[in-house]
């Protein structure tokens, strides 16, 4: 960490790395270095990583203003280059606010900073035409700011930016994009619920069955409602993260605890695969419609208490469906399955009668008890007999109660 972040809250500093879900001709990873202060989000810095891990594209850095002038992009940028401890650095071109902090920033790695270095050791990853453009928009926002901007670290030659680049343009190798496919491995989604006290306590107490505490979960929540606005990951944690991200981002007033809960799908069959955004490791489906899915697990915390993880599987699977997107785009076969709210119709249940198993023994039971009551209002009852009152009877002679030196 920097040195000023000395001048942060005292309600202490968070740093979390996470997956960045954006869509754009860059086919590198998008990663989000997040710092929070407290509960609320203090900072960010979103950049790309190349599949390799060995080169970084920063596209923003930004800090909240209430934490403003503390250090905090300083401590971003240094746990930046700490993730990535040998992978190439690109920091693109500055705004006006980003060149005037790049002055005083003090740079953990500036050989690792493509800036500094000639472009035959960095070509293979980045555009070296794109990488002088952006060297000379900053040298331009030094020169009119009168900034220094660390003009000693950067890489000096004695050809023109523009006949240099051109040697190494033809060295830059594109990266394949990779797309996950839905059909291949399971998928698993995250919902945020906020959960009735009843309900609550029964799903996260750990004496009770984990199966039948995860049955309630699906339940409450409806068959026909796993979450449609979410990503689709290839890992749990992934899931998690993403519930993690809706907290610091979109956060609720306060109130009751907040579950995560964590659906696993069974892999997609290639008939029943809809229109998806994909990336290299999540997957968001398009389809206005409802999607039937197979949960095959099921996860949960309290948001506050993520050591304390639920899980249940189930065997066989459970038919659900992903919600559509209003009840007018719906399939017939989601409505004859659930209602306009998304649980099970009675039909689906397969028998809406509780205990139909044991039917024909509670009629019996119940006839008994029908006979008994009806026997009994029949009976007359016995005159009910005159209070009697007790009459004190003297005590015999000699045997009144003890006086003061004789024993009972």
């Amino acid at each position: 960490m920097a040195a000023d972040a000395e001048s942060l809250p005292e309600e202490g500093l968070a740093l979390w790395l996470t997956e960045w879900k954006v869509h754009t001709r860059i086919p590198w990873l998008g990663r989000h270095l997040v710092a929070s202060v407290g509960s609320s989000v203090a900072g960010q810095l979103d950049y790309f990583l190349h599949p390799d891990g060995q080169a970084v594209k920063v596209v923003m850095l930004r800090v909240h203003p209430d934490f403003q002038r503390r250090g905090l992009a300083s401590v971003l940028m240094d746990a930046l280059y700490a993730a990535h401890p040998t992978a190439w650095i690109n920091h693109g071109w500055r705004t006006k606010d980003g060149a005037q902090w790049w002055n005083g920033y003090q740079e953990p790695a500036p050989q690792r900073n493509v800036h500094n270095r000639p472009p035959v050791e960095w070509a293979s990853y980045f555009d070296a035409v794109d990488v002088a453009s952006d060297k000379a928009h900053n040298t331009h926002q030094n020169k009119h700011y009168g900034l220094d901007g660390h003009r000693e670290d950067v890489y000096r030659y004695g050809e023109r930016l523009e006949t240099e680049a051109a040697m190494h343009a033809a060295a830059y190798r594109p990266v394949t994009s990779v797309r996950v496919d839905p059909g291949a491995q399971p998928l698993h989604g995250a919902a945020r619920l906020v959960l009735p006290p009843a309900v609550h306590e029964y799903v996260h107490d750990r004496t009770q069955d984990p199966r039948a505490r995860a049955a309630a979960l699906l339940e409450h929540l409806g068959h026909g409602n796993l979450p449609r606005e979410a990503y689709w990951n290839t890992t749990r944690q992934a899931a998690f993260a993403d519930a993690h991200h809706e907290d610091l981002f979109d956060r609720l007033p306060p109130g009751p605890p907040v579950t995560h809960v964590v659906f696993t799908l069974a892999p997609l069959q290639a008939s029943a695969l809809p229109a998806a955004r994909a990336l290299a490791t999540s997957v968001e489906f398009e389809h206005p419609g409802d999607l039937a899915v197979d949960v095959t697990e099921l996860a949960w915390r309290q948001a506050d208490r993520p050591h304390l993880t639920h899980h249940a599987d189930f065997a066989p699977a459970v038919a659900a469906a992903i919600a559509p997107r209003s009840a007018q785009q719906a399939s017939a076969a989601y409505r004859a399955r659930y209602d306009e709210d998304g649980f099970l119709r009675a039909a689906a249940r397969g028998d809406a009668r509780p205990f139909a198993d044991r039917a024909a023994q509670i009629q019996a039971m119940a006839e008994r008890f029908l006979r008994g009551q009806a026997a009994r209002a029949r009976t007359p009852r016995p005159p009910s007999a005159p209070p009697q009152t007790a009459v004190p009877q003297p005590p015999a002679p000699g045997q009144g109660p003890p006086g003061p030196g004789r024993r009972a």
